[in-house]
């Protein structure tokens, strides 16, 4: 990725300075190696390559190959096998090396995009719930139901977003370190922003009671 790409940013991770009174409370990205993971699923990409060519090679002794064979036979199909998942792993690296997620006081913003960088912003009152899924990692996916009419098109999220919700589509920030202290950092910033008591809790974190019709998530730059 190209370090001068988002120079021009004024603030980083955001297409515009900040408001008087807004502050940036936290930024973070995917970690690169667990969004490969479930995201583009490298891990059972790989399992599966195993099994087709272990297949190969039992195929070949079975039909009365010799052990040279049929591992002659494995090694015309394993270059191709590491460069699938090679592929995928590079997509998940790039994904985390140009994603920026930002919590300020007032909103998230999620700049996303490898090829085309587009910044979502999303007001924290059209957030009306948030749940957290923790991974055995440490990572974890925090993910934003809105309220309100207006979508944000699963394919512009995706992998950001929260899978197989597609008419109602969930913006995530998706396999960020430690993840349950984000979260609770979210649900008291949007108590405070609504001056609510509220307690943060997690999974799921219900973090606002938004009103419906006052704003809607929206692309607020591409580039």
């Amino acid at each position: 990725m190209n370090p001068q790409e988002h120079e021009f940013e004024p603030v980083r991770g955001l297409p515009d300075a900040l408001p008087e009174g807004e502050h940036i409370l936290w930024q973070g990205a995917p970690r690169w190696q667990s969004i490969a993971r479930s995201a583009f699923h490298t891990g059972h990409l790989s399992v599966y390559f195993a099994l087709v060519l272990a297949a190969r090679a039992a195929t070949v002794l079975i039909d009365g190959g010799s052990a040279a064979e049929a591992a002659l036979a494995v090694a015309w199909l394993l270059p191709l096998a590491l460069a699938a998942i090679a592929i995928f792993v590079l997509a998940g690296w790039a994904v985390g090396q140009t994603t920026l997620y930002t919590i300020t006081s007032r909103r998230v913003v999620m700049r996303v995009g490898i090829v085309l960088t587009v910044t979502f912003n999303i007001p924290f009152r059209v957030i009306e719930s948030a749940g957290l899924q923790k991974y055995a990692d440490g990572t974890g996916d925090i993910a934003l139901a809105l309220s309100g009419n207006d979508r944000i098109a699963y394919i512009h999220l995706w992998p950001h977003v929260r899978p197989w919700h597609l008419k109602r589509t969930q913006p995530m920030l998706r396999n960020v370190s430690e993840a349950k202290v984000v979260a609770e950092l979210l649900a008291t910033a949007i108590a405070a922003a609504e001056g609510s008591t509220l307690r943060p809790a997690t999974r799921p974190v219900e973090i606002a009671s938004a009103a419906a019709n006052e704003s809607s998530p929206m692309v607020v730059a591409q580039q």
